[in-house]
């Protein structure tokens, strides 16, 4: 299979791309492929690396930090250097997505990032509480942001892989669902009408389950975190609270559940760190498996979006999060740093391209409790295939730098969004722009539930009424 190459979109300003680790090398050259752009006024940030890849590129390269002290001074001259409407790509840990996009927006540049970060320290702040270090409180922020300043130019929060791509998946399988049901439906046009198919259908929930089975062709050294993405980013969303979007069908709550008193009622959590918080899940390589509970922000957005409403009385919303078995590695290096007490190690690995011996990013939805029982849709790419396609990543990072493109050509093509989250962009397009990227993208149905083949050797609290009861999901 030869590399995708055609043009999407012209951007006539400055692009600014905020951190250069992983994600940030590998759209580097998605950028480079798809957009009619002025290389002279493309500059990378970052305050780790070298730059040495950058300059390989001819792009230019600062080595500094995006701080809350420096952001507007930094960044206002380079996104309007030389006219044109500017680009900012923010791929970055430690900078306040809201923020930053807020000042895109004051100034007429587009955004786009995969995730509302906060400023440094946000996450292992032990004054503020759990309730407030939580991805819902990150996106209440977002929210607030929308609300207080409507339209205008448009930047795209939380588009990648999860958040973002997941989204359009979701989707795409209800459509599929709805056909394989003999379900008769006009594909919505609105946010009530996708929350009403999916009630129409009778699903309860949706998991983004993921399978990482990319190995590395050296064992894990000890205290080594070793990943196949971002360490940084693993580890602070994996010592935030466990999350999940709360659906109208759970009839039980776990006792260190909590609900949130403020915004949009979508969610609760758990007073327990997600990367240490397991469920029960299905992906189609390895069947039913464990997942880590790990807060990410589609959990809430997916299940705010399909909420619907009688009045302001909620009448149906799926549950839904993240059941993730990242690469063995990385589940060795949990193991490892909970056992420390929680504290990472000294240092930390990603794993590249040319470090991978075999493996496939199994990422999708497994949408649950319709009349076919469960459902998963999602990206089957493999390493072998990821690195005939596009240099500098993994195939965990490219289903996470398509995305970035994907929502990149839809800002051009939709300049004047606002602010959007990615279950609000148009899923067809999006998934036009990044399906090249993905390897196999299939469906599949399976008959397994959360009390399918338990050994039954002790006694459990399950509710056997319901099978996708998240009673009987959660690992206990």
């Amino acid at each position: 299979m030869s590399p995708p190459s055609q043009i999407h979109a012209k951007i006539s300003g400055p692009i600014v791309m905020i951190g250069f680790g992983s994600i940030g090398k590998g759209t580097l050259p998605l950028i480079e492929r798809h957009f009619d752009y002025d290389r002279s006024r493309f500059v990378i940030i970052d305050p780790h690396e070298d730059g040495e890849l950058a300059k390989q590129h001819g792009v230019r390269f600062i080595k500094q930090g995006v701080t809350r002290d420096n952001y507007r001074e930094l960044l206002v001259p380079l996104l309007t250097e030389g006219g044109g409407q500017g680009f900012c790509v923010n791929l970055s840990v430690d900078t306040s997505s809201v923020d930053i996009m807020t000042l895109c927006r004051e100034i007429g540049a587009l955004y786009i990032d995969t995730v509302v970060e906060p400023w440094a320290g946000f996450y292992f702040d032990k004054a503020i509480g759990p309730e407030k270090r939580s991805n819902y409180a990150l996106r209440e922020t977002l929210l607030a942001a929308k609300h207080k300043s409507p339209g205008g130019t448009t930047a795209v929060s939380t588009c990648g892989a999860n958040p973002g791509m997941v989204s359009w998946f979701v989707k795409q399988a209800l459509l599929d669902i709805a056909r394989d049901t003999d379900v008769e439906v006009n594909e919505p046009k609105s946010r009530e009408g996708w929350g009403q198919l999916a009630q129409k259908l009778g699903v309860k929930g949706i998991h983004i389950a993921e399978r990482d089975t990319q190995r590395s062709k050296r064992p894990k050294p000890i205290d080594v975190f070793v990943n196949t993405w971002s360490v940084e980013g693993f580890v602070s969303e994996g010592m935030q609270p466990a999350e999940l979007g709360w659906g109208t069908h759970e009839k039980w709550m776990p006792e260190n559940g909590r609900q949130h008193t403020e915004g949009c009622g979508a969610a609760i959590y758990l007073l327990q760190p997600g990367a240490n918080t397991r469920v029960r899940s299905w992906c189609p390589t390895p069947g039913a498996q464990y997942g880590f509970l790990v807060t990410h922000n589609e959990s809430i957005s997916i299940a705010d979006y399909f909420t619907v409403r009688n009045g302001s009385k909620v009448v149906y919303r799926p549950t839904c999060h993240y059941a993730y078995h990242p690469a063995n590695d990385a589940v060795l290096s949990l193991h490892e740093m909970f056992g420390a007490t929680g504290r990472m190690q000294p240092s930390w690995h990603i794993l590249d391209e040319h470090e991978i011996e075999d493996g496939i990013d199994e990422l999708g939805v497994l949408i649950y409790g319709h009349g076919k029982n469960a459902y998963w849709y999602g990206s089957q790419l493999s390493i072998e295939e990821t690195r005939r396609i596009c240099p500098y990543q993994n195939a965990t990072g490219m289903q996470v730098s398509s995305a970035v493109l994907a929502g990149m050509v839809w800002a051009l093509e939709n300049p004047e969004a606002g602010i959007v989250e990615a279950d609000e962009m148009d899923f067809r397009r999006c998934l036009e722009i990044q399906m090249p990227y993905l390897g196999p993208v299939k469906g599949y149905y399976t008959d397994w539930t959360p009390l399918t083949d338990r050994p039954g050797l002790f006694p459990e609290d399950i509710d056997t009424s319901d099978p996708w009861q998240f009673r009987n999901v959660l690992v206990r």
